[in-house]
């Protein structure tokens, strides 16, 4: 059974989707439905394609008018609620994508669509286009959005709005002054849904990359609000403090010069992709109090040009004990994944107490 995320759209999906559909457009000819989703070209297309390819087929059998064509894609979203399938949800984001494809022009129409559609399956990509488009408009209507009853909607408030959303083109307005979103985040750092809490975390992080000073402005300004806040905050500076950066580090007390790290040492030092690297350390605490110690290992990966690219990883975060000692052993895989290629030859491994890197050991993949 394939893994691709892109076979998700199979002829099975594509079956049952047909048969919710005619539900909502009863004249629809299923045969030709499918023989125009299953094109020559539709093996070789990727998950976006496939998705961009589904909704302007879609849209060969929905009204041409767009005003008439909104209120049927709604009412498409309740059929598949009511008869499926349901198995997944990323399959349905051809749903807003057919909004951004078809409605770009039209805001008010659009806008009202995507409230009602996110609260079925996220219309942050799509959104994304209107926010480039419609900036004045789009981010007050997002503003709004963060105080809407529908935990969906308050998420498409923080999360479409992300400068950096992964899968989805960048906002560069938003990643060279993020300020125009900052009072959406204020309205959700302490929403009563964890997820929407989450995405307010990712939001800040993305800030953080392009402006960290005012993502470290934010944290000092949220910081002990609350448990859950206090939780944003250290999600939402993640990638500050795997750089090590040291304002970051001294926000949240974070110093290395106590601490000291013995037996670091690889056991495999030679591995084949598809194996696991298996690496131990102790860490000690010298000092006579307890301390924080954050303890995170970094993979230097063998690029196809020679380089290496740094990739860190945290092991825990927790408080030791004065003279206490920390064992640690880790492995880290080696199988094939879709988001990184392994390269044969010299990688290295180094481990990291409180930002402060050790000196790196090399194994070697084969």
């Amino acid at each position: 059974m394939s893994t691709l995320l892109k076979d998700l759209y199979s002829p099975a999906f594509y079956e049952q989707f047909s048969a919710t559909l005619k539900k909502a457009v009863p004249a629809l000819d299923k045969k030709k439905f499918q023989q125009q989703i299953f094109t020559p070209a539709f093996e070789q297309y990727e998950l976006k394609e496939r998705m961009a390819h589904t909704a302007h087929v879609l849209h060969r059998f929905f009204p041409q008018n767009y005003k008439d064509a909104t209120p049927l894609l709604c009412e498409l979203v309740e059929q598949i609620k009511a008869h499926g399938p349901k198995a997944s949800s990323i399959e349905y984001l051809f749903i807003p994508e057919y909004i951004y494809l078809y409605g770009l022009a039209d805001y008010n129409r659009s806008v009202a669509a995507m409230e009602k559609i996110t609260q079925f399956i996220t219309c942050e990509f799509a959104i994304r286009h209107f926010i480039i488009r419609y900036e004045d408009r789009m981010i007050p209507q997002m503003l709004k959005w963060s105080t809407h009853k529908n935990r969906h909607v308050r998420r498409l408030a923080t999360e479409g709005c992300r400068p950096r959303l992964p899968w989805a083109m960048a906002l560069p307005m938003l990643k060279k002054d993020p300020s125009p979103i900052l009072p959406i985040l204020e309205n959700l750092r302490q929403d009563s849904c964890e997820v929407v809490r989450r995405s307010v975390a990712n939001n800040l992080n993305d800030i953080s990359k392009d402006n960290p000073a005012i993502a470290l402005q934010i944290a000092k300004k949220w910081k002990g609000l609350g448990e859950e806040t206090d939780a944003i905050i250290k999600h939402g500076l993640r990638t500050l403090l795997k750089a090590g950066d040291a304002t970051v580090l001294s926000f949240y007390k974070l110093t290395a010069d106590h601490f000291k790290l013995s037996h670091f040492k690889i056991n495999t030092p030679a591995i084949s992709i598809g194996e696991y690297l298996q690496f131990e350390c102790m860490v000690e605490n010298s000092r006579s109090k307890t301390q924080t110690l954050r303890l995170e290992y970094a993979i230097h990966y063998l690029k196809s040009n020679g380089t290496l690219s740094k990739k860190v990883f945290k092991i825990s975060e927790r408080i030791v004990g004065a003279g206490e000692k920390v064992k640690v052993i880790r492995r880290q895989s080696f199988k094939p994944i879709t988001t990184r290629v392994f390269y044969k030859g010299i990688h290295q491994l180094s481990i990291i107490l409180n930002g402060k890197e050790s000196k790196a050991l090399s194994f070697e993949l084969s």
